[in-house]
């Protein structure tokens, strides 16, 4: 996989709280038109397009994609939950690197409603019907809306197991809002202390507070990969490729092992993480940049460890000594991440590529890691999925 693919343009739009921004399909047709535009193509040079959303009928990547053109080519709509962007990349990568196409576009986008997720069709069986049967067995929150149980259970098993604090959450958290306050993208620019994180309003005591949870946003993101050849045949300066990809889907483990852990991909993870260090012959002490899916600072937390950037037990360490954020081992989600930018599930796998390809380009103005060379991505979608994504500044 090494070399075989290239990052020829990326583009992203300010993400924006529900009911205030545009409609899904003006969102998705702007990135599409600002990842051409970085990558100077018209949307003709295109030959195989994948558009991820997670809430919105059928063909609605058409309807997005049509905003820019209608050229006759393939366009796969792509539902993969939290995960869905990371997944519509994976296929536009997959196409390039088979020889299917030349050039494809991966485009991202989500038109949200304000409050926690739900079922968009509750007159059948719920995909999550498994994950709300381990979590019943394994978690005591009467009240807590599934998605903080699932996440917040997750954090609560690494307390358990790990004495892990709460204050250790809200150092995550207070180091998102430090990143995100240099990132003009962000929705969430205020920073924010580890005082103040623990002082906001508790949504299940003792485990999780407000701030500790990303809020529902709107958004749109893109992505246009090709060939080396097309890259130099076109011009285009590609110099961030991807080196190794892995999506990986759940394994038994996921409800036997009874922790909710694996519960939320912490098994996916890993695993998708060990394939893409396996085939591009790196580990996580090589890495310069890691944009991870901090959903919930729970889970930006035991991502650490099911990544490798700590070992397994040792993230309530990396935390507090300041090996997530510049100056430390790795720098996590220097774009402020989900808990900062927001969380519009079709098109944050898209934005963590854009922040990464900006970061390796030397594009990052404030938040730049200096040198960065190598760049990990994570994201995650319960159901399952896991997509983890190498790049390389070549």
């Amino acid at each position: 996989m090494n070399g075989s693919v290239r990052i020829a343009g990326v583009g992203m739009i300010p993400f924006a709280k529900p009911g205030a921004s545009e409609t899904y399909d003006v969102m998705g047709a702007r990135a599409i038109r600002a990842a051409l535009d970085d990558a100077r193509l018209g949307y003709g040079d295109v030959q195989q397009v994948f558009a991820g959303f997670v809430y919105g009928d059928s063909c609605s990547g058409q309807r997005a994609v049509y905003e820019v053109g209608m050229t006759g080519v393939p366009v796969v709509n792509v539902n993969n939950n939290c995960s869905t962007g990371s997944t519509a990349l994976f296929l536009a990568r997959q196409a390039v690197a088979s020889g299917d196409a030349d050039c494809a576009l991966a485009v991202g986008f989500e038109q949200m409603k304000p409050g926690a997720l739900g079922l968009a069709f509750p007159d059948r069986p719920s995909p999550f019907e498994r994950f709300d049967a381990a979590t019943e067995e394994l978690v005591d929150a009467e009240g807590v809306p599934f998605a903080l149980k699932y996440f917040g259970g997750a954090g609560l098993a690494h307390m358990r197991q790990y004495g892990t604090k709460l204050s250790t959450f809200a150092k995550i958290r207070a180091k998102a809002s430090r990143h995100a306050a240099n990132n003009p993208l962000a929705l969430f620019r205020n920073v924010v202390s580890e005082d103040e994180v623990l002082a906001s309003p508790a949504i299940w005591p003792g485990v999780m507070t407000r701030l500790m949870a990303c809020p529902p946003t709107c958004g749109a993101a893109a992505a246009i990969v090709c060939t080396p050849a097309f890259a130099k045949r076109r011009g285009i300066d590609a110099g961030v490729g991807i080196r190794a990809q892995a999506l990986t889907t759940d394994r038994p483990r996921t409800f036997e092992a009874r922790d909710m852990r694996e519960v939320v991909g912490y098994g996916m993870a890993k695993d998708a993480a060990r394939r893409v260090y396996d085939a591009a012959g790196v580990g996580p002490g090589d890495l310069d940049v890691v944009e991870l899916h901090d959903c919930f600072a729970h889970n930006e937390l035991i991502s650490y460890e099911a990544l490798g950037l700590c070992a397994e037990g040792g993230a309530e360490k990396f935390v507090v000594d300041g090996d997530n954020t510049y100056g430390g081992r790795v720098v996590t989600n220097p774009s402020g991440g989900l808990l900062s930018k927001g969380h519009p599930l079709g098109a944050t796998g898209l934005a963590q590529c854009a922040e990464l390809v900006w970061q390796l380009r030397g594009q990052a103005e404030r938040r730049q890691v200096e040198g960065a060379r190598l760049a990990l991505q994570h994201n995650v979608g319960l159901g399952g999925a896991c997509v983890v994504t190498l790049y390389e500044r070549v």
